[in-house]
């Protein structure tokens, strides 16, 4: 890949043979181009970009740019340069240096930051992933007060199939309908809106004497009523009509008023949605694409007008997450155990199917369904997803993964230390990103985006979870941070939060000092000192030695791998024998079997999705693997005698390693049949057995003493017995 470094009108302290030393020892990395440092290549430098892009053109190489001030002008540069690729064939990347590092007090002190993020952004593209499409033929509802939903209906009608449906929103109809009849109108409550773009469908019941549909709006009846009970919105007003009926008199011929009618209900389908009532028709936080509630804000009124009149035709996003149904810890024979992702999804797209769980509907089994028409990407469900039956793929883990061990080696090889990751979102975290650049460049009370924060901008900041942040301080981060905006839901804060109190806690008691983890929020400019003063938080302690392991795309397996180099690490000495974790979202910990109710039945087992419950094949005995477990909480809610607690912790005993080994939970000696002295079961289930049917009348003198025997002797017995009467006697 070439590489274009620009300091912008030489503001940026750039240590440019700094930069090429630590790329040149970082695997993968690149440094080509890096011999130049240019100072106006979007202005009177361009013709550089335009070799570069010539040559990277010629060499079949990406060409990136560090500079994504000017990226739309460099990208039509491309375009115009002869011999230069398109972009859909040579792709050009843009990486910012200079708002996140050069524009800082500590900018003469990043250039092992600006190594990172040039390392980075060199690496491959991830692969790319299937899509979700959308069609909307532009047929669009309108809901509202009369007049406002009118004149929104105006300004769309060139563009879309206009429908409005007047409801009163709390605060009557609203005004009046125009005089020409330019597009169907209803009248009536909104029962049920559900659906996404090209998909909705909407329901709703009018119980007005007048149907919109039939009136002709020839103001007869409004002349007519004698308490002026009808308005132009072409409604009667119940309270204050008398039941004169002249209305009815004067409109027998289009018989658009009937005050006998029942309620009438409608349904129909839409593509697009827009609701002008106080109140939106969904109460998650990101409602389905395709529908605006812009609410009582015009600017919002407005950029929602011009949004849907865009939004007609075929339309595709990323399928952002990946499911397999096999790893699922939500359900098993009907009991409901892990349902984390169904509480944190913000957009309602994840619902449990737990009566088809184990059962085959297609390649999907049971368990959760995912309508990916709904999801938006956040993340979130294949953060707090315990197993890793849910994961996030724009991009996986694994691309994820090599970013950060990228920016992490390239820094430390460029003599950084203390690195503090800062992830947060493409859209609005840059922003807030920029904003402080910018503000301490003008502003001499801003420090700016310190030397050791290296910010890392992803599709959603919920989207990185516990095991990516503990392989990031395995791999030689000292902190993570994650920086919040307006823009993420509740569910997901409270989501972060738990993840990080459970990672906190394993480095806290694994003897690394200091705050490793914090959740950082910010709304826009007005709190950049905040901002500012919070990323001057001093480092914490973090591993001696970094390690090299690469992120998998399993989740279990990438968290084993930091675990254990986390624990090779231990800066506590000695290591307790457990560290316990926080009771909410910890995916680790033990299982407390009460020996004296456990009757060995063995639904546990059956119920644990993870495999870590297992029987002995040898003896009456529950095993368990500790580090299979995922805290689900199956095999509590299956066990019949409640015989069994969770206990979150992180076992630390022989190093580490009996948590991998299987141990014995409960045991007992097994029943031998009283006849072949075979063993059949345990003891205590054949005593429990035989407690609960003493009195029961098919199970006294011989019955009962069959209960005793093996299956082989019972039947032996029924069938030797001279004194049993058979149905061929009879």
């Amino acid at each position: 890949m070439k590489t274009l470094i620009c300091n912008c009108n030489q503001t940026l302290p750039l240590d440019a043979p700094a930069i090429r030393k630590a790329l040149e020892q970082t695997p993968g990395a690149s440094v080509d181009g890096l011999t130049t440092t240019h100072t106006l290549l979007c202005r009177r430098e361009a013709p550089a970009f335009q070799r570069a892009a010539k040559d990277s053109t010629a060499s079949g190489d990406e060409l990136l740019v560090t500079c994504t001030q000017e990226s739309r002008l460099f990208l039509e540069l491309n375009e115009e340069t002869e011999g230069a690729a398109s972009v859909l064939e040579r792709p050009i990347r843009f990486v910012n240096i200079r708002e996140t590092a050069g524009w800082s007090r500590d900018g003469k002190a990043a250039t092992a930051k600006i190594a990172a993020l040039i390392a980075a952004a060199q690496l491959p593209a991830p692969e790319p992933v299937a899509t979700v499409s959308y069609r909307s033929g532009g047929r669009c509802l309108v809901i509202g007060p009369a007049e406002m939903a009118e004149q929104a209906a105006e300004l769309l009608g060139d563009k879309l199939d206009v429908s409005v449906l007047v409801s009163p929103g709390g605060g009557g109809a609203g005004g009046a309908l125009a005089q020409a009849h330019a597009r169907a109108t209803h009248h009536g409550r909104l029962l049920r809106l559900s659906g996404w773009l090209g998909q909705f469908e909407a329901e709703w019941e009018s119980t007005n004497p007048i149907d919109l549909d039939l009136c002709t709006r020839c103001n007869a009846c409004v002349a007519a009523c004698p308490e002026g009970a009808i308005g132009l919105d072409y409604q009667v007003d119940l309270d204050a009509c008398k039941r004169h009926r002249d209305c009815v008199r004067v409109c027998d011929a289009a018989g658009a008023i009937d005050f006998t009618r029942a309620p009438l209900r409608q349904q129909e389908r839409f593509d697009l949605v827009l609701d002008l009532r106080a109140e939106s028709a969904f109460t998650m936080h990101q409602p389905p694409q395709g529908y605006f509630h812009p609410g009582a804000d015009e600017r919002q009124r407005q950029a929602a007008l011009r949004a849907l009149r865009e939004l007609t035709g075929e339309f595709d996003k990323p399928r952002f997450f990946a499911y397999q149904p096999k790893l699922c810890a939500h359900s098993r024979n009907e009991k409901i155990g892990c349902s984390a992702c169904i509480d944190v999804c913000s957009t309602r797209a994840i619902r449990s199917d737990a009566s088809r769980k184990g059962r085959t509907r297609g390649e999907q089994a049971g368990g959760v369904i995912v309508e990916p028409h709904l999801c938006v990407g956040c993340g979130a469900c294949s953060t707090v997803c315990p197993s890793g039956a849910m994961s996030f793929a724009y991009p996986g883990a694994a691309d994820q993964g090599r970013r950060l061990r990228t920016m992490l080696t390239a820094y430390a090889r460029a003599g950084g230390r203390d690195a503090a990751l800062l992830i947060h979102s493409e859209q609005a975290g840059q922003r807030l990103i920029d904003d402080l650049g910018r503000g301490a460049r003008v502003d001499r009370s801003l420090h700016g985006v310190p030397a050791r924060v290296l910010p890392l901008a992803v599709w959603h900041t919920a989207s990185i979870g516990l095991e990516l942040w503990l392989s990031a301080i395995a791999q030689g981060a000292s902190q993570v941070w994650v920086l919040l905006s307006a823009e993420e839901a509740p569910e997901y804060r409270a989501a972060l939060r738990e993840q990080m109190a459970v990672a906190q806690a394993i480095l806290s008691g694994l003897g690394y000092g200091g705050e490793h983890l914090r959740l950082i929020e910010a709304r826009d400019a007005r709190d950049l000192p905040a901002l500012d003063a919070t990323l001057r938080a001093p480092p914490a302690q973090g591993v001696a030695s970094a390690a090299s392991f690469a992120v998998q795309a399993d989740k279990r397996g990438t968290l084993e791998l930091a675990l254990a180099h986390l624990l090779a690490q231990a800066q506590a000495l000695p290591l307790p024998e457990a560290l316990p974790l926080p009771t909410a979202g910890a995916p680790l910990g033990n299982l407390v079997v009460d020996t004296a109710k456990c009757t060995l039945c063995l639904s546990c087992v059956s119920a644990c999705p993870a495999a870590a419950l297992a029987d002995n094949p040898e003896k009456p005995q529950l095993r368990f693997i500790e580090k299979n477990c995922v805290q689900c909480g199956l095999c509590a809610l299956t066990c019949p005698e409640d015989a069994i607690t969770l206990a979150p912790r992180l076992w630390l005993a022989d190093g580490g390693r009996a948590r991998r080994e299987p141990r014995v939970l409960a045991e007992m000696e097994p029943y031998r049949c009283v006849r072949c002295a075979k063993p059949f079961g345990t003891l205590r289930a054949i005593e429990n057995m035989l407690t609960k049917l003493a009195g029961h009348s098919a199970f006294q003198g011989t019955a009962a003493e069959r209960l005793k025997m093996c299956g082989d002797c019972r039947v032996v017995d029924i069938h030797s017995n001279p004194n049993e009467q058979r149905i061929t006697d009879l």
